[in-house]
């Protein structure tokens, strides 16, 4: 079955889906794996509800599994490890059986993958009767972020299809960054604002200069998400409340919806990699270069000590840099290789969640270094974290380059 057709086939209101992108420990990549990627207890609970039983000691229900990416087909179990009904601490789900490396879910060059589970009839009071999963290969997760928007690393997405609602957090508990309409400037509840706008924003919130670059990008990153929600529930949740004449507007508020969130991820982390240069007192323009052309049309994300020294022939080449930001870097490293033919190294900013080390060493021999915010180094497996720098590290390497 092919990938349209899959998400065809699956789309209909009495399922549950499940999206996210599998870390190393999901898979087999790092030794901290814990028998298969990690689902949440409370969709668990959701789609098996056989498995919410607080009379049984460590329930577990089987249901079949397939791999619709491949051909695996698998009687899996699912567990809820509950031993804290009973005094002790334990209260975990797990999903077991899934074939250990044999399977395209735990192979370690999965990490960094799309995976796509749906729990067939997972939303009747009977349960799901089946899971299948679509493990994503090339470019295929685009097609899935074409349906329920971007899946951005760490953060898992359920979907039930059908339901216009499921486009926005409804009901929401309110965070640190998050916006009520009174607190956005009121050009912002006319047009939506510019990915520029709501990363300023997340950063006059989240100011944080006592912590490190790393800790500031990851925590800002997140002030940004919370406040483009904010944004996108008062702009469309209206419309969303008073339903649609037709099928044609909802799927025209979708697509436009979607597309947003899409480019919103693609654009966010160059934009705070900016704020944090130049708070950390490099000077655009003199110690780096945004967006700046190196050749032809190429427009490599930054470029160090700026896009000047870069096209004079007589700048040393060992003193140039250039930094890509990709939120995912298992498809897309490879993009980065062509974009500044003057730097011998590349570098690449990145927030996926591990790679393999197959994976890793790819990426050595094309001269390209990860550049990994140092909260998420030990998602990597051990032999390739000291191989990494932070993003710290890389910028004190870039205040030499002048």
């Amino acid at each position: 079955m092919s990938l349209p057709d899959w998400i065809a086939e699956f789309s209909k209101p009495d399922h549950i889906w499940y999206l996210k992108r599998l870390s190393a420990n999901d898979t087999l990549a790092n030794a901290t794996h814990q028998a298969g990627p990690y689902i949440p207890k409370e969709l668990l609970f959701r789609v098996l509800p056989g498995l919410h039983n607080r009379e049984a000691e460590n329930p577990r229900v089987l249901v079949d599994a397939f791999v619709d990416s491949g051909t695996e087909v698998r009687s899996v179990t699912a567990i809820w490890y509950n031993n804290r009904q009973r005094g002790g601490t334990r209260d975990e789900t797990r999903v077991t059986g899934w074939g250990g490396g044999a399977s395209a879910l735990l192979d370690p060059d999965s990490t960094g993958a799309l995976a796509a589970f749906v729990f067939e009839n997972g939303a009747l009071n009977s349960g799901a009767t089946a899971i299948h999963v679509w493990v994503c290969s090339g470019y295929q997760d685009e097609m899935f972020e074409d349906v329920v928007g971007a899946v951005d690393p760490g953060k898992a997405i359920t979907w039930r299809p059908g339901e216009p609602i499921s486009l926005f957090a409804a009901g929401s508990v309110r965070t640190s960054c998050s916006l009520k309409p009174s607190e956005m400037p009121p050009h912002w509840l006319e047009r939506f604002p510019s990915a520029a706008e709501i990363v300023k924003r997340s950063v006059d919130l989240q100011r944080l200069q006592s912590q490190t670059p790393d800790d500031r990008l990851i925590r800002r990153r997140k002030c940004e998400f919370e406040i483009f929600k904010s944004v996108e529930e008062a702009l469309e949740g209206p419309k969303v409340g008073a339903g649609f004449g037709s099928l044609d507007e909802f799927l025209v508020l979708a697509q436009t919806v979607l597309q947003r969130r899409k480019s919103r991820s693609g654009r966010s982390l160059e934009l705070h990699a900016r704020e944090i240069f130049l708070e950390e007192g490099l000077v655009e323009h003199q110690h780096f270069s945004h967006g700046a052309t190196s050749e032809g049309d190429k427009k490599p994300d930054f470029l160090f000590p700026s896009a000047q020294a870069y096209s004079d022939v007589n700048f040393p080449k060992e003193r140039l840099r250039m930094l890509a930001a990709k939120t995912t870097a298992r498809d897309r490293w490879r993009q980065v290789l062509n974009e500044a033919d003057r730097v011998p190294t590349k570098h690449l900013l990145t927030l996926q969640e591990g790679v393999s080390e197959n994976q890793f060493a790819e990426m050595e021999a094309a001269k390209l270094q990860l550049v990994i915010p140092a909260s998420l180094v030990d998602a990597f497996p051990e032999s390739v974290r000291p191989k990494l720098i932070t993003l710290d590290q890389f910028i004190y390497e870039v205040r030499a380059l002048n």
